[in-house]
């Protein structure tokens, strides 16, 4: 996926702070990284920011891109993914966009699936150096997946395989989307596999204006005029291509009615708000990061460089908080030995 940027496969973790295991002095930190598209960049800002204060997770979990930073975390590719991404642009993205009408996705996603296989190779979730799951979705059954072994990317194509957007993925004999779609922050399986303090990243918080009830609304003078038809009863494939009919206006829309693709995005936003604020309500963070990314727009890929800042700005004003749960939570140490 980033174009042979993946080069330093067997290199020190150490010069990252990622390598041993975790430190017996304090208590198991667990990252919970949510979904979010080109939000997700935030995530790298987030880990920088962690790591440079000393803080280095046990455990990490990923929803969607969340799953994808976190694996590359992981896998000790963070860099080369972040040089990936300050290098791409708004037309230089178009080229991993394989759009296909005929699939069941508006986008095939072999471009980005066969760079990111040949970034990971055969690399193996259980061979990873910390505790590592991607959350995704049987779609025909409803179950949250949790992928914990096997293959690294095919966990992450399964986990970021929005419906609609990209085709399913088949992982172990079940087929295999978005895991947003069940748990789009996912706190409850950092907490599993064995965290004791999770920290939550969640990219989709400050959407002001969202789901509240609206008691009193109908019809108006501002509404469409009903669609008449005056084809006298013949149709023909020009309809598909020609006014209101056109295949292309409906598809991608336009000023004043959205397309297929806005339509599922923003559906897709408000499901997962639903869905984030019932789970953390159950099932609160430790600590939840909540970088300002409203403005980065889902597709707004180009923006790599302001998205990670706006991370480093969110994780910085958490730090005390984060700091002060280790050392709540950390046993008391007298005479070079930690009390029990």
């Amino acid at each position: 996926m980033f174009e042979g940027l993946f080069t330093r496969r067997n290199s020190d973790r150490a010069a990252d702070g990622t390598s041993g295991p975790a430190n017996e002095a304090r208590p198991s930190i667990g990252l919970a990284l949510g979904g979010g598209a080109a939000r997700g960049f935030a995530h790298i800002g987030v880990i920088r920011t962690l790591l440079a204060n000393g803080i280095v997770p046990d455990v990490i979990v990923g929803t969607s891109i969340g799953a994808v930073v976190g694996g590359c975390y992981a896998a000790n590719q963070l860099d080369a993914f972040e040089a990936w991404g300050n290098k791409l642009t708004s037309r230089g993205m178009l080229r991993y966009l394989d759009v296909s009408l005929s699939g069941a996705g508006l986008i095939g996603g072999k471009a980005l699936a066969t760079q990111l296989t040949a970034a990971l190779g055969d690399q193996r979730i259980e061979n990873l150096p910390l505790r590592f799951a991607a959350i995704a979705t049987e779609f025909n059954t409803g179950h949250e997946i949790w992928l914990t072994h096997g293959r690294l990317a095919d966990a992450l194509q399964a986990s970021y395989a929005l419906p609609g957007i990209f085709p399913p993925i088949r992982v172990g004999g079940r087929w295999l989307v978005d895991g947003a779609l069940v748990n789009p922050v996912p706190v409850s399986a950092a907490r599993a596999l064995g965290a004791r303090i999770v920290i939550a990243v969640h990219l989709n918080s400050d959407l002001s204006g969202r789901g509240t009830v609206i008691s009193n609304h109908g019809s108006d003078d501002t509404d469409d005029a009903p669609v008449k038809n005056e084809s006298n009863g013949k149709r023909g494939i020009g309809d598909l291509f020609y006014g209101d009919h056109s295949m292309l206006r409906r598809v991608f829309g336009n000023r004043d009615r959205p397309g297929i693709p806005t339509i599922m995005v923003e559906a897709f936003n408000v499901m997962q708000d639903r869905i984030t604020r019932a789970r953390m309500a159950g099932d609160p963070p430790d600590v939840l990061i909540a970088p300002k990314v409203g403005q980065i727009g889902w597709f707004d890929f180009h923006r790599c460089a302001d998205t990670i800042a706006l991370g480093v700005q969110a994780t910085e004003k958490s730090l005390s908080d984060i700091q002060d749960t280790i050392a709540a939570l950390s046993p008391t140490v007298t005479n070079g030995a930690s009390a029990k």
